[in-house]
């Protein structure tokens, strides 16, 4: 295959991909990168599709990407300030598979990714199943009372995925950095994971707790989901989010996780579109020995 045509199907980017598979194999994520990195280095950001915690590349585009930010450490290894970047302007017109992002700074990195929406049609029993996988058994329900359960449903998804990862020193050892919390940013994502302690610090039986937040506020009664992959196996614990839109989750294994959720409501003046969903996705590794940073 040429490379050109390469670039041609992965501008096809999210809609097609989420078409092109079961209509229950919807996560969407960052790729978890192996850390500590080592200050100068570069990332090797990309964004996966598919089901089982096994994707396939989607790829960046400007058409597809509503925004993408990048929190950092300022640049001080005693105590931590923040720097948010507005990467959206960077992402190419023409679609890479990979956005390259420099690593300048030791500490813990956030990326945030909120992809533009796209639409899809599913047959009512594909749509109901769907739900009810999501823990959107409250949708059917709404179709059901409204006399439109058997039409086909018919939404509008965004999806706000985040990762984080550790950059160290020189060495790609972990730099102790005092009040390193950037893990706990809000960056203003629709429907938004964000973690009550530090995934990158924990050990492998650990407990981690997450908040759901959407327009802001918690979300209470979401079903959320962490995957893991170990010995060819899927891994997968449910939660269900608590009044103050919280879960604790306690992960067995170290290595690569990704949290993930869906929420959906009613679409409001769109024509043929009767539903809006948020997929939101939080993915990081967890290291075989967690360094104090």
């Amino acid at each position: 295959m040429k490379r050109t045509h390469f670039f041609q199907v992965l501008v096809l980017g999210l809609t097609v991909l989420a078409a092109s598979i079961p209509a229950r194999a919807h996560e969407f994520w960052f790729e978890p990168i192996m850390q500590p990195l080592k200050v100068g280095a570069t990332a090797d950001l990309s964004l996966q599709v598919g089901e089982f915690f096994e994707g396939v590349l989607v790829g960046f585009s400007a058409a597809q990407t509503a925004s993408l930010k990048h929190i950092g450490p300022s640049g001080a290894t005693t105590t931590t300030t923040t720097t948010t970047r507005d990467l959206t302007g960077l992402v190419p017109a023409q679609p890479v598979a990979n956005f390259k992002l420099p690593l300048s700074t030791p500490g813990t990195h956030l990326i945030a990714f909120d992809s533009q929406p796209s639409e899809i049609e599913l047959p009512a029993g594909q749509f109901h199943a769907y739900l009810h996988d999501e823990g959107l058994d409250f949708i059917k329900a709404r179709r059901e009372a409204a006399g439109t359960a058997e039409k086909p449903g018919r939404e509008r998804y965004r999806r706000n995925v985040k990762t984080l990862l550790a950059v160290g020193n020189a060495a790609g050892q972990a730099v102790p950095v005092a009040g390193d919390k950037i893990y706990t940013t809000r960056v203003g994502q629709r429907l938004e994971l964000i973690p009550l302690n530090d995934p990158l610090r924990l050990a492998a039986g650990g407990a981690l707790g997450l908040q759901l937040l959407f327009e802001g506020k918690p979300l209470e009664g979401a079903l959320v989901k962490a995957w893991h992959k170990q010995s060819s196996q899927t891994l997968i614990i449910r939660a269900i989010t608590t009044a103050k839109g919280e879960v604790k989750f306690n992960l067995p294994y170290s290595g690569a996780w990704m949290v993930s959720v869906v929420h959906m409501v009613p679409a409001v003046g769109a024509k043929n579109i009767d539903w809006d969903s948020l997929w939101a996705n939080l993915s990081f590794v967890m290291p075989e020995r967690p360094q104090r940073r």
